[in-house]
C-alpha cells in the first residue's frame, strides 16, 4: 500500500490526541487549551481523510457519492470514539482503586463500546455498497480498521493495567 507511512502518521497523530486527553495522574503534562485541541483534532481527521482519499482510488462521480457518507459514517464514529476516550481517562483515574463492582462496570463499558463500533460498521457496509464497488468497500473498512488498530495499539501502551484496588464487591 503506498501510503502506509500517511496511515501510521495519521495514527499517531489521532493517538497523540487520544493520550493527551487520557494523560491524567502525576505525571501528567499540561494539557494544550480548547482551541489547540481542536485544531489538532481537525488536522487529525484531515491527515485521516488524505490517507482513505490517497487509498481508494475513487472517481470523480464514486467520490461525489463517497465523501458525504464517509462524512456521516466519521461523525457517528467520532461520537462513539470520544464514549471510549471518556471512559479511557476515567479508567486512568481510578485504575489502582478498583473495585470488583468498578472492573466489571468498565469492562463491560469497553465491550459496549466495541459493539457500538461493529454496530455502526455493519450500518454503514450497505450503505457504502450502494456508492460503490464491493471492492472499494472492502478497502475502504480494511483502512478504517487499520487506522483504528493503530490508535487502539498505541493507547494499549499507554493505559495501565487494572491494580487490585479495593476487593469490595
Amino acid at each position: 500500500m503506498k501510503s502506509v507511512q500517511m496511515l501510521s502518521r495519521c495514527a499517531a497523530t489521532l493517538s497523540f490526541l487520544c493520550v493527551l486527553g487520557i494523560a491524567g495522574g502525576a505525571n501528567a503534562q499540561q494539557q494544550p487549551a480548547a482551541s489547540t485541541k481542536q485544531i489538532d483534532l481537525a488536522a487529525a481527521h484531515a491527515e485521516r481523510k488524505a490517507a482513505v482519499n490517497d487509498n481508494m482510488a475513487l472517481t470523480p462521480d464514486e467520490a461525489k457519492a463517497f465523501w458525504p457518507l464517509y462524512d456521516a459514517y466519521e461523525a457517528k464514529m467520532d461520537k462513539i470514539e470520544a464514549r471510549h476516550i471518556k471512559e479511557v481517562k476515567e479508567y486512568a483515574k481510578h485504575y489502582a482503586t478498583l473495585t470488583n463492582a468498578d472492573a466489571k462496570a468498565k469492562l463491560d463499558e469497553v465491550m459496549a463500546i466495541q459493539q457500538a463500533i461493529l454496530d455502526t460498521q455493519k450500518e454503514y457496509i450497505p450503505k457504502f455498497r450502494a456508492v460503490v464497488s464491493e471492492i472499494k468497500t472492502t478497502r475502504f473498512f480494511q483502512i478504517d480498521n487499520k487506522l483504528r488498530a493503530l490508535v487502539q495499539c498505541d493507547l494499549a501502551q499507554s493505559i495501565p493495567l487494572a491494580e487490585h484496588g479495593s476487593t469490595a464487591q
